[in-house]
């Protein structure tokens, strides 16, 4: 096992490369402003999107799809911490969120 931190949505810093691995309706619903998204299926192959010298931190809904996207990352050699409570907690903690669909930003 690839070893990685996990934090809480107000430990991510306001520059940080902040990495979406939930699918595309959840994306497209709200997230993070300035985010990345890769679903995590889809994250082994699309792996050369991803600078391996820059600290992501890895978001799902809830943190269990942040979790594995994490390890898996860690063990290919790239930095990556687990943001704990996903974009669920991102929501309740107040932090911005915004949608590509037009309408006010949820968390699906």
């Amino acid at each position: 096992m690839s070893d990685f931190e996990t934090v809480t949505v107000t430990d991510v810093p306001a520059d940080a490369k902040i990495l979406d691995v939930r699918e595309d309706y959840e994306w497209a619903a709200g997230h993070a402003e300035g985010a990345l998204h890769i679903p995590l299926d889809q994250l082994p192959g699309r792996l050369e999107e991803l600078d391996p010298d820059e600290d992501l931190y890895v978001i799902c809904r809830t943190g269990g799809r942040s979790f594995r996207a994490a390890q898996w990352l860690a063990g290919q050699g790239y930095s990556a911490t687990n943001v704990a409570g996903g974009m669920d907690q991102w929501l309740e903690s107040g932090m911005p969120l915004v949608s590509d669909n037009g309408l006010k930003p949820v968390i699906l």
